[in-house]
């Protein structure tokens, strides 16, 4: 059926209004004049245009009057009522077709999850991870002559509990990780909990078989316990043991989620407008917005008008796992998405609407309604204490407000970054989320901090130069962190009153990449020209690109036209070469740094 902005899922004979219409857009909808509307209006007392927005005790009065039954909704959520309405989930049997099962990898932290993802997928990031954790969520497709399996990258980490649970979701089968040497931890358990909450199946994958002090049938044991009884020992919980580094029993974990798939039956309707969920979302500085969903049902294609949450747009193009540009997707594939208005959030629904026009009034009314929501909370905001100041308070028996600004690099680690610190607090004080949004700390960051008291943290992102001497100026503290565990330990401490003393991080120059040269045998150097500080050999450097850091490391080298130097100063150009780093581009900038201990006061 064509769908129309006039057509609602509610019972037949009731009209749906949106709130704040005029007289001119209220009386066509039951077949009356806006004249009409206003003589009755007038002889009731009410003294009306034909422009003027009406109450809703107005249009409810008149429609009494003429016998229509009306349903009021917000400005919006008729168009999305009928956008609700085009996807009835009960798709025709024959319409229905096999799809590729969607698989989540959890497991504790530094068993091997990550590993056997980039042994599956061909590609090594596992040395790029700060602390070797998988900071954000991604998915992709691996194929073999059984078919297609999709997996969901979710952190293996306790504190990105949100971003697991909302992972197993979205998820069919989970492949649950355990490190034959180390057995069940507390993530483990976790983990266990979250599948078993989303009512999917597991897959117990024993990983580092080939260490020394392996033993499998420890972990057979701690299972049984779970009540994960394995095959072998009688029960139905598949387990295959493996060496993910070594790449033995890959394939037949890989076979094995394949017939747990079979056994589940899994299908979707290809056919139709699309309809899914955002995996992640980011702002790219040369792209836009661009978010990576998984569909679920439908076909997306080029052009297609798509909502994702408040966002809205056509899609511009589309990336699948490998970095190819496709033209269409279908049930179970991820895609990267180009084209939408902003930044999605995290586990937002998409679904492809009949048109932008549609598109873009959901979109934007349910932006609305979020900002709406975001300004009474931030009218609640109390006059906060900077995390400097806690101690002294807590210490004097107050209870403390603590203000927070915090930016991440991308929007899932954001949610759980706020999710693991609104455990910490405690009943003497209150943690207060000033602002939360991707990207670098700004200017605009430092004063809204000023103005609110408020304490910046930054997640993977750092502050530009201007932020960081208006920073000085106007006293505001920023605390940047690139491992979540560092980032709660800090605040925790703080929030009881018992923050030891510390290593204040020192920026001790900063420099603008200007040109690339290529020198055989060094690889790619740097021209820069020093824009502050002091450049020195051997220091500390981040490596930073449209505010967030893709790389740490040292100066390797420091040269003055031809020379070696050991430092240069601010206002002159020099060449850098940096320890195994070639991915160089002018505009970026190199920051190098020093730790220096602090005592606290």
């Amino acid at each position: 059926m064509q769908y129309t902005s006039s057509d609602v899922p509610v019972p037949d004979g009731i009209v749906v209004v949106e709130r704040g219409v005029s007289a001119q857009e209220f009386g066509p909808k039951l077949n009356r004049t806006s004249a009409d509307v206003l003589r009755f209006l007038l002889t009731n007392g009410e003294m009306v245009t034909a422009t003027m927005t009406l109450a809703d005790e107005q249009m409810e009065l008149f429609a009494l009057e003429v016998g229509a039954e009306i349903l009021m909704v917000e400005p919006g959520q008729q168009e999305e009522l009928g956008l609700q309405a085009l996807f009835d989930d009960s798709d025709d049997e024959e319409d229905m077709e096999p799809r590729p099962p969607v698989i989540t990898v959890m497991g504790h932290v530094d068993h091997g999850k990550t590993t056997l993802l980039d042994r599956i997928r061909g590609a090594n990031v596992v040395d790029g991870e700060a602390g070797g954790i998988t900071q954000h969520i991604g998915a992709y497709q691996v194929h073999n002559e059984h078919g297609s399996v999709t997996f969901l990258d979710t952190p293996g980490h306790a504190a990105f509990t949100q971003m697991r649970a909302r992972g197993a979701d979205a998820t069919d089968i989970v492949v649950l990780m355990v490190a034959a040497d180390d057995g069940l931890m507390p993530q483990t358990i976790e983990a266990i909990n979250h599948a078993r909450a989303a009512g999917v199946p597991i897959v117990v994958a024993v990983n580092k078989i080939d260490k020394a002090n392996a033993d499998p049938q420890r972990v057979l044991t701690q299972l049984a316990e779970y009540e994960l009884v394995p095959e072998s020992w009688g029960g139905d919980t598949i387990v295959v043991e493996m060496s993910a580094l070594q790449g033995v029993g890959v394939d037949e974990l890989i076979e094995q989620l394949q017939v747990v798939a079979e056994i589940e039956d899994l299908q979707a309707n290809p056919n139709g407008r699309a309809k899914g969920v955002v995996i992640e979302a980011q702002l790219d500085k040369g792209r836009g917005p661009v978010a990576t969903i998984l569909i679920d049902k439908g076909t997306l294609k080029i052009g297609d008008p798509i909502v994702a949450g408040g966002s809205w747009g056509k899609v511009r193009a589309m990336i699948n796992d490998k970095g190819e540009m496709i033209k269409s997707a279908g049930p179970s594939t991820p895609v990267q998405v180009l084209g939408l208005s902003d930044v999605p959030e995290a586990g937002d629904e998409f679904r492809s609407a009949p048109n932008t026009k549609i598109a873009q009034t959901v979109g934007e009314a349910r932006a609305l309604r979020l900002k709406a929501r975001h300004l009474r909370e931030d009218s609640r905001v109390k006059t906060g204490t900077k995390l400097e100041d806690l101690f002294a308070q807590i210490q004097a028996g107050e209870r403390a407000s603590l203000n927070i600004i915090l930016k991440a690099d991308v929007q899932g680690s954001l949610e759980a970054v706020t999710e693991s610190l609104r455990r910490l607090e405690r009943p003497e004080v209150d943690l207060q989320f000033v602002h939360r949004a991707v990207g670098g700390i700004t200017e605009n960051d430092i004063t809204l901090a000023n103005a609110t008291n408020a304490t910046i943290l930054g997640f993977n992102v750092r502050p530009d130069g201007k932020a960081r001497k208006l920073a000085e100026q106007e006293e505001v503290e920023i605390r940047t962190y690139e491992i979540i565990y560092k980032l709660l330990e800090d605040i925790e401490q703080a929030l009881i009153g018992m923050l030891d003393p510390e290593y204040e991080e020192v920026v001790t120059g900063e420099c603008e990449v200007r040109e690339i040269f290529r020198v055989p045998k060094q690889g790619a150097i740097a021209g820069c020209m020093v824009t502050s500080g002091l450049i020195t050999r051997g220091s500390k450097v981040r490596f930073l690109r449209d505010g967030t850091i893709i790389w740490k490391g040292a100066i390797a080298t420091l040269r003055r036209f031809k020379d070696d130097v050991r430092e240069v100063r601010e206002g002159f150009e020099c060449g850098i070469g940096l320890d195994d780093f070639q991915d160089l581009k002018p505009g970026d900038l190199i920051e190098t740094f020093e730790d220096r201990e602090i005592p606290r006061t």
